[in-house]
């Protein structure tokens, strides 16, 4: 199937994900400019009503050109301000959401009513049949490796069984921060790269230069997965953890009935501010640049890809 209309004529087949703290109007605008999906987590607007403000000025300030832009929603039942945000979006009719932790059907409905296309994000085949079942329009399978909340199955065994029976919209997420990893994740069978952690080192990323530098500085074995800050597992930079005074290497388990997404319930560090999420393909990351040197380096990458691939099918 092809890509909606709003997926196609991308500069590269890239969606910049949503990253809590860090995915401010700045980053998003920088990303969709430079002609990629930018996108941002609607509880980064704060207080609630910040987030008509960055409706507005992403709108205003939109050029001929320019990519589409993306708004997630957390649909769980943690998340009291959905209703608020979701009126917002309508209000703004926001071309692509991005709905994570639960598959609602009133909310794609929604979304839907206004022309808006849903993705939803997954970390296995039975979370996809359930969410494509809901009403959403495609998929953001969120494999081993991914920054922030992520799953544990490979990408290929993920892809390999989505699309034994979905032929939508897919876009893959976890650690990609390369070029060649573009190609690789079509190549799997989807339609887009899903990518995060390669914004933090950005001009235009809402983070501090030391959590910057962070990524610039480490790799894949630097990466720490679980569940105590949220109480769904993620992935967190291990430099963060040891600053916030715990062993990386001994975290306790956190109860999951007591998720908590940004008030730090469950440690006196706070997730996200404190502990800063990363996914494992950071060594790919050499330096803070702004994003729109970022994108042309991933084009760049993106392209020599191609060319080496065609060459070693001529064998």
């Amino acid at each position: 199937m092809a890509l909606p209309p709003l997926l196609q004529n991308l500069r590269l087949p890239v969606i910049g994900s949503p990253m809590f703290i860090i995915s401010g109007p700045e980053l998003v605008q920088a990303q969709c400019r430079a002609g990629i999906v930018g996108s941002f987590p609607a509880l980064n607007a704060r207080p609630a009503s910040q987030l008509d403000e960055w409706l507005c000025r992403l709108r205003e300030e939109r050029r001929e050109g320019d990519a589409p832009f993306a708004v997630n929603l957390i649909v769980h039942k943690t998340n009291n301000r959905l209703d608020e945000d979701l009126a917002l979006l309508a209000k703004h009719r926001v071309p692509l959401v991005i709905t994570s932790l639960g598959a609602r059907e009133d909310v794609n409905a929604a979304v839907h009513g206004w022309g808006g296309i849903v993705l939803h994000d997954v970390v296995s085949d039975a979370f996809a049949r359930k969410a494509i079942e809901k009403g959403a329009d495609g998929l953001v399978p969120v494999a081993a490796g991914a920054g922030g909340h992520a799953g544990t199955l490979s990408p290929f065994a993920l892809m390999q069984e989505i699309r034994t029976w979905f032929d939508g919209p897919v876009a893959l997420s976890g650690a990609i921060a390369c070029g060649r990893s573009i190609l690789a994740a079509q190549a799997m069978g989807a339609d887009l790269a899903y990518i995060g952690s390669a914004w933090i080192a950005t001009a235009e990323a809402n983070a501090p230069a030391a959590y910057k530098q962070a990524v610039v500085d480490g790799g894949a074995s630097d990466i720490v997965y679980s569940n105590l800050f949220t109480g769904v597992h993620g992935n967190y930079l291990r430099s963060s953890i040891v600053a916030a005074g715990m062993d990386p290497d001994n975290l306790p388990v956190s109860d999951p009935s007591k998720m908590d997404f940004g008030s730090g319930g469950n440690t006196a560090a706070k997730a996200w501010k404190d502990i800063w999420g990363s996914g494992q393909g950071i060594g790919a990351v050499r330096g803070v640049a702004p994003v729109a040197e970022r994108v042309a380096q991933l084009a760049a990458e993106y392209e020599a890809a191609k060319a080496e691939l065609a060459a070693k099918l001529r064998g």
